[in-house]
C-alpha cells in the first residue's frame, strides 16, 4: 500500500483506536472513521493534517452502513469490541455478527487487506468473551482469507480499562476500614500476563496495514515482560501508595460474585461492574504469548523494543496517589 491510501476504521474512537488513527495519520494515510456518533469525534481530526481524517456516520448492525463507510477504502481495521455487555452491545453482536458483516462488505467490494483486532486467550471453550472473539476471527478469516488477526494481551496506557480500574479501586478501597481496605485476589492472584503498550499495539496495526508479507498471519502482541496478576496489584498499590491488602479470593466464591455484581449493575445506568463471572472464567488462563504455536508475535512485524509497565504507566498512575504527582511515594501496607 502506498502511504496515500485509504484506511477505514471501525472502533476509531475508542482507546486503542485513537493510536490507531494517530499512527495511521502520522505515517501519511488518509483515515476514515467509521462510528455511531461522528459528531462526538472532532478531537479525532486533529491528529492528522486538514482533511486528512474523514468522520462517517455507520453503525455495524447495520451492513449498508458499513458498505457505505468502505467506499473507495483500500483498506479496513476493526477494532469493534467491548469487555462488558450492555442492551445491545452483546459479545455475541460486536464480536461476533459485526465482524461478520465488516468482513462480509470486504470481500463484495474486494477489500484483502483487512487487520482484525481480537484477543490474546481466544479459544472455542471457555469464556464468552474468549468464545466470541475466536468465532469472530474464524468468520473474518473464512470471508477474507487474507485479513491478519492481532491476539494482545492486557493493552495498558493512560485509558486503559485494567491498570486504571484497579487503581481507582485501590483509591476507594483504602480509605475503608479493615478488613474492608482490601483489592480481589482472585484465584490467588497466580494467573498470567504479558500486558503491551497501546502505542506498541498501534505500531502492529500499521506494519500489517504497510507490508503486503503480512496478510493472512495470525499475531498474538505481548509486551517485554510477563507477571503474574499478584504481581501487577502489588505493583499497582506500591505506584499509587494506597494502603489496601490483597484478599485472596478462590475462583469458586470469585465466580457467583461476580454474576451477582454483573446482575446488580445492570440496574445502574452508566456504569460497568467492577467484576462479572465471565471475567473471573477468563482469569482461570493465563493470557501470555505462546500459546498458539502457529501465531508470530509483534517482533515478526517489526515493533521494537517494546514499551515497559514500569516505562509508562507511572505517568498517569501518579493521579491516584493521595497527595498527587509529586509525593515521596511510601510502602503501602
Amino acid at each position: 500500500m502506498s502511504a496515500a491510501d485509504l484506511v477505514v476504521v471501525f472502533g476509531g474512537s475508542g482507546f486503542i483506536g485513537k493510536q490507531v488513527v494517530r499512527a495511521l495519520a502520522k505515517r501519511g494515510y488518509r483515515v476514515r472513521i467509521a462510528m455511531r456518533r461522528p459528531h462526538l469525534g472532532h478531537e479525532l481530526r486533529v491528529m492528522g493534517d486538514v482533511g486528512q481524517i474523514q468522520l462517517v456516520q455507520a453503525n455495524v448492525r447495520f451492513p449498508q452502513s458499513i458498505d457505505a463507510a468502505l467506499e473507495d477504502a483500500d483498506a479496513i481495521v476493526n477494532l469493534v469490541a467491548v469487555m462488558h455487555e450492555n442492551g445491545k452491545q452483546t459479545f455475541e453482536a460486536l464480536h461476533v455478527e459485526a465482524a461478520q458483516s465488516i468482513a462480509e462488505a470486504a470481500a463484495k467490494r474486494g477489500i484483502k487487506r483487512i487487520v482484525h483486532m481480537s484477543a490474546l486467550g481466544a479459544a472455542p471453550k471457555g469464556a464468552r468473551y474468549a468464545k466470541t472473539k475466536y468465532r469472530g476471527e474464524r468468520a473474518v478469516l473464512e470471508a477474507v482469507p487474507t485479513a491478519a488477526i492481532l491476539r494482545p494481551s492486557i493493552v495498558f496506557g493512560p485509558e486503559d480499562k485494567f491498570f486504571n480500574r484497579f487503581a481507582g479501586m485501590a483509591q476507594t478501597f483504602s480509605a475503608l476500614p479493615p478488613p474492608f481496605n482490601a483489592l480481589p485476589l482472585i484465584g490467588g492472584g497466580k494467573t498470567k500476563f504479558q500486558p503491551v503498550f497501546v502505542g506498541d499495539v498501534a505500531d502492529a496495526v500499521v506494519a500489517v496495514v504497510s507490508k503486503p508479507e503480512a496478510q493472512g498471519g495470525v499475531y498474538e502482541l505481548g509486551g517485554p515482560n510477563t507477571y503474574t496478576f499478584k504481581q501487577l496489584l502489588d505493583y499497582i498499590r506500591t505506584e499509587t501508595d494506597r494502603r489496601v491488602w490483597l484478599a485472596p479470593l478462590p475462583f469458586f466464591l470469585a465466580h457467583p460474585l461476580g454474576l451477582l455484581l454483573n446482575w446488580t449493575f445492570k440496574l445502574i445506568p452508566f456504569a460497568d461492574a467492577p467484576l462479572t463471572g465471565d471475567q473471573v472464567t477468563l482469569l482461570k488462563r493465563d493470557n501470555i504469548v505462546g500459546a498458539d504455536k502457529d501465531a508470530r508475535t509483534i517482533q515478526d512485524l517489526g515493533v521494537a523494543p517494546l514499551e515497559s509497565v514500569e516505562a509508562i504507566t507511572p505517568s498517569y498512575l501518579w493521579r491516584f496517589r493521595p497527595y498527587g504527582q509529586f509525593q515521596t511515594r511510601q510502602n503501602p501496607a
